[in-house]
């Protein structure tokens, strides 16, 4: 017996289904194809004409579908702007509150986030069961910080331990490092991630300078390189971005300073950016209502113009160019608007192709960020054409309907 369900319908359905009269972006190709997409078991079984399978069918009524939106800069435990209250909370409240944030990433259309600075075996088990909702979820672990680094979140005049590890742990010297990386990746961690540059809301490191000493980045590259593993490195400036990529980090992650010769090091090192223009805006516009204290709205400011900039360059030389968020606090409210402020530099076809295949493709995965068959059942379906509408993208407005692992998700 075959159910039908209306396209407005939010009730779960099982993990079989398919999903009839859609116009489909596959996830690289310009043209949309107007297919069936057939879900058994989770897994895309076949997209073509016709198709019917022993689960519920899902009329798109038309609509564009797109595979699963992904996140490639995302905080679960991204609780506060403010560093030290974050990694000072306990860990049962953070959990709570980070198996929150995901799943109204879900909600939104991210199908899969890779949080990079934060998550633990914990949080991937609980989602694995089935305990919460959520993307797909691949994480880092606290990410590694030098003293006085972006991840040290202690003011200057403060004498004190900071002993809550929930997105940053401060680790010097390559020995420490490599026992760090290791264990990250005894316990799951997808990748490593580390401060290689000041950021916005630390308060004692310049935003330029770059951090960790050559021997300790390279320690961290070899130690995941040799698990099939991968460096992303929290860099902003040229010189820090070079200063990461010469020594083994993959995946630059902001790179708002980024210059025309520094973009052509990356390409010439197989470097990828993940670009987070929404938190810069979401910090300048609510920032000071939140508490962001001075030195931090300053270095906000020296980043947000640079940005679109960025992607420019990075594109331009051939850099692989993904998508993330980087939202902290009840700033996580702004994610769909990530996607408006990428949109400004890349448009629409090359904005879908960033979130989808080629965020797939910096995660190192082939099951994700596609509409084909082996691939996982996630699936976006659209009110409105992006490529006629865009804000059909990132309009909360919109009635979009998310497909996760063959499931609708309510």
């Amino acid at each position: 017996m075959v159910s039908r369900c209306p396209l407005q319908k939010e009730a779960p359905l099982p993990g079989s289904i398919t999903v009839t009269n859609a116009r489909i972006f596959d996830g690289e190709a310009a043209e949309l194809v107007e297919a069936d997409i057939r879900i058994e078991d989770g897994v895309i079984a076949e997209v073509g004409r016709g198709l019917a399978g022993d689960g519920a069918i899902l009329d798109a009524e038309h609509r564009v579908v797109t595979p699963g939106f992904i996140d490639n800069h995302f905080h679960a435990y991204g609780i506060s702007l403010n560093m030290m209250q974050m990694e000072a909370s306990r860990t049962s409240y953070v959990a709570i509150l980070g198996a929150r944030r995901l799943r109204r990433a879900l909600v939104r259309g991210f199908t899969t986030v890779r949080d990079v600075a934060g998550g633990d075996i914990g949080l991937s088990r609980a989602i694995s069961e089935g305990l919460i909702d959520s993307p797909n979820y691949y994480y880092t672990g606290p990410a590694l910080s030098q003293t006085g680094g972006h991840g040290d979140p202690r003011d200057s005049h403060l004498d004190l331990c900071c002993c809550g590890t929930h997105g940053t742990e401060v680790v010097d010297g390559v020995d420490a490092l490599r026992v760090a990386v290791r264990e990250r990746l005894r316990t799951g961690a997808h990748a490593i991630k580390i401060m290689a540059s000041g950021g916005v809301v630390s308060l004692t490191d310049p935003i330029r300078i770059p951090q960790y000493s050559a021997e300790e980045i390279r320690v961290v590259s070899e130690e995941a390189g040799r698990r099939g593993s991968y460096v992303a490195a929290h860099a902003y400036s040229p010189e820090a971005i070079v200063h990461a990529v010469t020594n083994g980090v993959r995946s630059i992650e902001h790179g708002n300073l980024l210059d025309q010769e520094t973009a052509q090091v990356m390409a010439d090192h197989g470097a990828v950016l993940v670009p987070t223009l929404v938190t810069y805006l979401a910090m300048s516009e609510r920032g000071r209502d939140m508490g962001m204290p001075e030195v931090a709205l300053r270095k906000n400011a020296e980043v947000l113009a640079a940005g679109k900039n960025a992607i420019e360059l990075a594109t331009g030389a051939g850099v692989l160019v993904g998508f993330g968020s980087d939202l902290m606090g009840d700033l996580e409210v702004e994610q769909l608007r990530g996607l408006q402020a990428q949109h400004e530099v890349q448009g629409t076809l090359e904005l879908l192709r960033s979130l989808t295949s080629g965020n797939a493709r910096i995660l190192g995965v082939d099951h994700v960020g596609s509409i084909r068959a082996g691939a996982i059942g996630d699936l976006v379906v659209l009110a409105r054409d992006p490529f006629v509408h865009p804000d059909a993208l990132w309009l909360e407005s919109e009635r979009r309907v998310v497909v996760k692992s063959g499931v609708l998700v309510g």
